[in-house]
């Protein structure tokens, strides 16, 4: 009886399975055919729209395949979702759509990188070429939202809102009292006075060479971003520097005393404001467009047999497959080659924004873009927020390097961390561990053991051995020496305006100045450009992800900012082997 019922209780569980298992397919058939409905059944944009930019939503580099991110009822729009290829696409389309009379940036925060919003502020500059108009308006401002705020014809804010401007900050948290009350040592090895991913495991404040290369960083982005806000505002670098250090801008009133802001206006007056600008008629209602809506009213899609291939490298490198968050070394590597070995494309762009990751990974996708430069087609690098370390390592190669000025990059150094738990395992906790070998160092490295000078040594010419290699790679992907190379790496984070400077970068520009570029290289005037690897397949992602991503959502849901330690500690389980990613996690406010 009890196998019986064993067995018909598992029976039911496979069977319930199955059905949300079917549940889900069936709505991605559905959802993607409501996709194909939405793009052949466009929306219409009536006269006088005014296209509405919120930017409140994480933004990645491409939209994201979402299959649950779909609209049963227009008057019920879903959360918008546009990646910074879609939010592109549609500011240059509206410059030209004349149903769209200007553009209303409706902000509060951005949770993007700086030079995310860089490039759309860039885009918005352009656009005003049309002779549209663009309004701001926010109940108050982060220093990222006033940014972009500042490119509008007007400024507006909220009578008792705040302009929150006041210069960058760079905080970074150290573990090292922790590790030690919990009785972990880490063992670290590197190559770079500058790679200081370390840091926060084996002191307890920056050393004064990480302070250098931060205040470096901070000072280089900082004046990038104050330079564009003096132009558009006609106020001088350090009138608002002199803001700034006063905080004199932090209330409405004083905002606009010092020209920060055009008018203090509530959010009715502001609509009725657009009303008159967009030529809409007193009493009807106003017609906003959002970017996700707008996006779904016209095709980017160019019919050519040339084709331009754009890559996409986001996140940390790892080895495998990786997803469209990481950059998995054999996807990545595949999409390469696969590019290269297509007849129909005549040039290949890398969008890289990373931090790095694995150095093997990065070594691996590096060989890739060296086959393709080798094939004599155009290879072309476009860098994002971070393209520092492997994410250098894998771009060095380039016939070309294109980075924001405020972008990070550079970081040629190398590491290596290796937790020693025996403290923690025996004295706090009481656990022993007695190990059986067949050879002298068959245990190490290992959590339970600290290594012995033999096998440091070991790890250690395996850091030397990789940096050296770096270097090489780099001196040969840009013409350099690689004592020239050495004296600009050591792990130093640089800008990009300071990378074109000292000649890891060519020129200061965004992707669509790097696909112009490639174009020009190859010769080509007409083409499609097209978008590498496949996004990965939504429902694999969501199911595989499920139980992990609502253990971490749950986590950071109730610990808020406490969540970073935990999440910082957490990661050293996972580095393994040699690391050539960003020299710290850093927090730029």
């Amino acid at each position: 009886m009890k196998t019986f019922f064993g067995s018909l209780l598992g029976s039911c569980l496979g069977a319930i399975v199955g059905l949300l298992l079917l549940f889900f397919i069936l709505i991605g058939i559905f959802s993607g055919m409501m996709k194909s409905f939405k793009t052949k059944d466009v929306q219409e944009v009536y006269m006088n729209s005014v296209l509405e930019i919120k930017l409140n939503h994480a933004i990645q580099e491409r939209t994201a395949e979402n299959p649950f991110n779909f609209d049963l009822d227009d008057n019920t729009p879903s959360k918008e979702s546009s990646g910074l290829d879609d939010i592109i696409s549609s500011i240059r389309h509206a410059a030209t759509d004349n149903k769209i009379k200007g553009i209303y940036l409706n902000l509060g925060d951005i949770p993007a990188g700086i030079s995310t919003v860089q490039t759309i502020r860039k885009e918005l500059s352009e656009f005003k070429k049309s002779g549209k108009f663009i309004i701001a308006y926010a109940i108050g401002y982060s220093q990222k939202s006033y940014y972009l705020a500042s490119v509008a014809d007007r400024v507006y804010l909220y009578p008792q809102g705040e302009v929150y401007l006041k210069g960058l900050s760079a905080q970074i948290m150290f573990y090292k009292k922790a590790l030690e009350k919990l009785g972990v040592q880490v063992q670290v090895f590197r190559h770079g006075r500058f790679k200081s991913f370390v840091e926060p495991y084996i002191y307890d404040k920056m050393s004064p060479d990480n302070k250098l290369q931060l205040r470096g960083l901070l000072t280089s982005i900082w004046g990038d971003l104050l330079g564009d806000i003096a132009d558009s505002r006609h106020l001088t670098v350090g009138d608002i520097n002199t803001m700034c250090d006063s905080l004199s801008i932090s209330s409405a009133k004083e905002a606009l005393n010092h020209k920060m802001v055009d008018s203090l206006l509530y959010p009715d007056e502001v609509k009725e404001l657009l009303k008159k600008k967009s030529g809409t008629a007193t009493g009807n209602k106003m017609n906003f467009v959002s970017l996700d809506e707008y996006r779904r009213t016209f095709s980017t899609y160019k019919m050519s047999s040339r084709k331009i291939a754009v890559i996409y490298c986001t996140g940390e490198i790892i080895q495998g497959e990786g997803d469209d968050q990481t950059i998995g070394s054999a996807r990545i590597s595949k999409a390469i080659r696969d590019a290269r070995l297509d007849a129909e494309v005549k040039a290949i762009v890398l969008r890289v924004n990373s931090p790095g990751g694995d150095g093997i990974a990065s070594d691996m996708i590096w060989r890739e873009v060296v086959l393709a430069k080798k094939s004599g087609k155009p290879v072309i690098v476009s860098m994002g927020d971070y393209a520092a370390s492997g994410g250098y390592y894998i771009s060095c190669a380039a016939d070309e390097i294109i980075a924001e000025p405020t972008t990070i990059t550079g970081s040629i150094g190398v590491f290596g961390l290796l937790p020693n738990a025996k403290e923690l395992m025996e004295d706090k906790l009481g656990i022993t561990m007695d190990t059986v070998s067949t050879n002298s160092h068959s245990a190490a490295p290992s959590l339970y053991y600290p290594l012995e000078t033999k096998e440091a040594r070991v790890l250690q010419n395996a850091i030397e051995d990789f940096y050296s290699t770096f270097l090489t790679r780099v001196a040969d992907g840009r013409n350099m020496t690689v004592a020239q190379v050495d004296s600009i790496g050591q792990g130093r984070v640089w800008s990009g305006e300071q990378a074109r400077k000292i000649g890891l970068v060519d020129s200061l520009g965004s992707l669509s100045v790097a696909i112009k570029i490639a174009a020009n290289k190859a010769k080509i005037n007409d083409y499609t450009i097209q978008e590498m690897p496949h996004q990965v397949n939504p429902f694999q992602k969501f199911l595989s992800n499920l139980s992990t991503e609502s253990d971490e959502t749950f986590l950071k849901n109730k610990l808020g900012d406490a969540y970073k330690p935990i999440e910082d500690i957490s990661k050293l389980k996972n580095i393994k082997g040699v690391q050539a990613r960003i020299p710290y996690d850093i927090t730029i406010q």
